[in-house]
This record gives C-alpha cells, sequence and structure tokens, in this order.
C-alpha cells in the first residue's frame, strides 16, 4: 500500500530490519502537528497519520506532558496491582463512547482487541461459526486473520483456521438472514472498512445486522480500529449511525502513537466475564492509560470531533478535481475515488509534498489525517490533486 515497494535502509544504518515492509521513498527525521520533515530536507503535509494512528498530529503538548509526566511517576506496573491511571482512563473511554458500555479490557494492538472479542463470542455461545464481511482486514493474528477477507491463501501460513467463518457480501441486506443462523457465535464488522477502500457500510446494513443478531442470540462485534475514537466526526461509528454493538474493539487512534488498544463490553458481555479469563501482559500500562486519557481529553476540549466533520465536508466539496471522480468513506477515514489508478495518484500526491495511502481497491486513495487538520491544507491537496 506504499508507494515504493523496493525496501529502503536509513542513512548510516544497519541493514538488520526484517524486510516485509514496503516503504515510502523518504526518511522522517523530526514532526510537528500535520508536517512530516525528511532527512533530505522536505517538509510533507501528512494526510496518512501513521496508518490512522496519529489522531492529535505531531507534538500535541497536552499528550506529550501527560505520557512523560506518567512516565517519570511510574512507567509501568502489573495489571494485578491497581492504580488510578488506568481505572480513570477506562471509565474515560467507557463514558466517550456511550451506548451502555460498562467494561474495558485494554489490550496492545487491534489485532489483540478483536481476538478478545471473538473469544468473549464463542465463550457465551458455544458456537462453531464466525460471520464477517467481504473485503474486511481485522488483522494478522490467528483469529483475526481467520475473519480477513483474502487473508487466507494470501499471508494466512496457519494450516487451518480455528473456527468455521462464512462472509456477507458488502451492504447486501438481504444476504443477512440466510448467513447469520443460529451456528453463528459472532458478527465482526467494520462500519467503515479502512483496508478495503474506505467502504461506509451504511445504517441499513447496520442496523439489519442488529436486528439479526438479536433474533440468533449472536455476538455482534465492531472493528473500530481505523474508524474510532473520533475518525468518524463522532466518538465512535456505533454513535455516527445510532446501532449500539455488544462490543467495540479500538486502537490506532486511541494512544496517537504509544501501542495500546482496547474491548469495550456492554452488560451482557461483562457478565460473562470470568476471574483471569481474559489475560495481557502490557495492555492497560500506566504510560499507555496517560496517553488514552491525553487523547480524549483533546478530542473532547478542544473541538475536534467538530473539526473532522467541517474539513471532511470541505474535502468532499472541493476536491473532486484532478484524477478525482468521487469520494466515499466517513470524516478522516475518507476514500478519493480516482479514475487512474489510486498508486500513480498517491506517487503523484508524494513528489508534490503530500503523503496519502491507498488501499485493497485500486481506485481508491485513502486519507487517514490528524484530526487538527485545516481547510488551508485541504487547500494544499486539491491543488495538487488539480495538477496531477
Amino acid at each position: 500500500m506504499n508507494a515504493e515497494i523496493k525496501p529502503q535502509t536509513p542513512a548510516g544504518a544497519p541493514d538488520f530490519l526484517a524486510p516485509v515492509f514496503a516503504q515510502y521513498p523518504m526518511e522522517v527525521v523530526h514532526a510537528e502537528g500535520v508536517w512530516l520533515h525528511t532527512r533530505d530536507g522536505r517538509r510533507i503535509l501528512d494526510l496518512y497519520g501513521g496508518h490512522a494512528v496519529a489522531a492529535l498530529g505531531y507534538g500535541h503538548p497536552g499528550w506529550t506532558r501527560a505520557v512523560a509526566e506518567q512516565a517519570k511517576a511510574c512507567n509501568f506496573q502489573s495489571n494485578a496491582v491497581p492504580m488510578d491511571v488506568r481505572a480513570r482512563a477506562a471509565t474515560r473511554l467507557a463514558k466517550f463512547a456511550g451506548s451502555g458500555f460498562d467494561s474495558v479490557f485494554f489490550v496492545n494492538s487491534g489485532a489483540e482487541a478483536n481476538e478478545n472479542a471473538l473469544k468473549m463470542a464463542f465463550r457465551m455461545t458455544r458456537r462453531p461459526q464466525v460471520v464477517a464481511v467481504e473485503g474486511a482486514f481485522h488483522g494478522r493474528t490467528a483469529a483475526a486473520g481467520a475473519v480477513t477477507w483474502g487473508a487466507v491463501g494470501k499471508w494466512y501460513e496457519f494450516p487451518k483456521t480455528p473456527f468455521d467463518v462464512a462472509y456477507l457480501p458488502r451492504r447486501d441486506v438481504a444476504a443477512i438472514a440466510r448467513t447469520v443462523t443460529e451456528l453463528t457465535a459472532a458478527v465482526i464488522v467494520e462500519p467503515v472498512q479502512g483496508v478495503g477502500g474506505a467502504f461506509d457500510m451504511g445504517r441499513e446494513f447496520l442496523a439489519a445486522l442488529r436486528q439479526r443478531c438479536h433474533e440468533t442470540g449472536t455476538l455482534l462485534v465492531f472493528d473500530e480500529v481505523q474508524i474510532g475514537v473520533g475518525r468518524s466526526g463522532w466518538a465512535f461509528g456505533a454513535n455516527m449511525y445510532g446501532v449500539a454493538p455488544d462490543m467495540i474493539t479500538t486502537a490506532k487512534a486511541l494512544g496517537n502513537g504509544f501501542p495500546c488498544a482496547a474491548l469495550l463490553m456492554n452488560p451482557r458481555v461483562t457478565a460473562a466475564l470470568k476471574l483471569e479469563g481474559l489475560g495481557t501482559t502490557f495492555g492497560g500500562g500506566p504510560m499507555a492509560c496517560a496517553a488514552i486519557e491525553a487523547v480524549i481529553e483533546a478530542i473532547e476540549t478542544e473541538g475536534l470531533l467538530e473539526n473532522v466533520r467541517r474539513v471532511s465536508k470541505y474535502i468532499v466539496d472541493t476536491c473532486t478535481v484532478g484524477p478525482v471522480v468521487g469520494h466515499q468513506g466517513a470524516g478522516f477515514l475518507h476514500g478519493l475515488r480516482t479514475r487512474r489508478p489510486a498508486k500513480e495518484v498517491q506517487k503523484g500526491l508524494l513528489e508534490r509534498g503530500i503523503l496519502a495511502g491507498t488501499s485493497g481497491d485500486p481506485n481508491v486513495v485513502r486519507l487517514l489525517p490528524p484530526y487538527i487538520l485545516q481547510e488551508q491544507h485541504v487547500d494544499q491537496l486539491r491543488e495538487a490533486l488539480a495538477a496531477l
């Protein structure tokens, strides 16, 4: 999904990194706000946010202060040791999410959150199947990879998946009743797919999933690893659509670059928890929790949800230029649909000082910028697109 496939080694660094990531043709040495500064002196507008991670941008003073102060006070303690910062972060996240969630399990990554959500669904139902959606990406671990569209046969190297998986066509309401049955433990869905091309599932499809899960006793999991924590312009996609899942998984923007993730559970799921039934070493570490608190504090006090909604609308209103023929997604999980291959458009943007992403759709350029993006930055994007 990057502009250049050939690996690149930073100047003077030994070539010991595992060669598994395609590389952009640049090396970042400093960042501030929405800007990346490269070793060769370029300033690049970051509309990709490190795979949807840099929600507050770079060098945010409140986030930086919170992480530094927590590092000085106590950088780590086990979950077996109560810590106020952990309890505060869980309370803040549950209240931010709304929708009746009453417990939070902190982990390290989106894939780990999805693994634990599926584990809870199997514990509660003792059923053999999970239903996912075509185009989905849920992670690269055993269970998360099993419900990722196209993983088996491409990069899923386990000899078999740990459970049966069925896939729904995107937005196909008619297919739900015949696919989600009394054998289905969980339905896992991204309200807006990320890797799948900033594809918005829509309220009708998500509400129909909610109703069918209620009818069959199936657990509904919203994977909001990319769209969650404000990226839609709402706290979560669940809030934007008014559809309440049983569990939400989230990561990426949650820590603004500090590795962390969370599984949010409603009372039905919370009641099925048992002591030592879930576990993690680093999940819920005090520095991660300080980062989470700081992210939510900034979103709520700096008007960032409104900013995402306003500026994303400005992208739609002004950026159907050059190779762009349409827009999809929600908020700052934004897809530019292009008449030319997205990789060509991405390369052309980078040559003009703008970093964007691609996706599983060869004609969608994916924008995942920090929530502090402003209209003048979009003007730069429009001018670059018009020149392609």
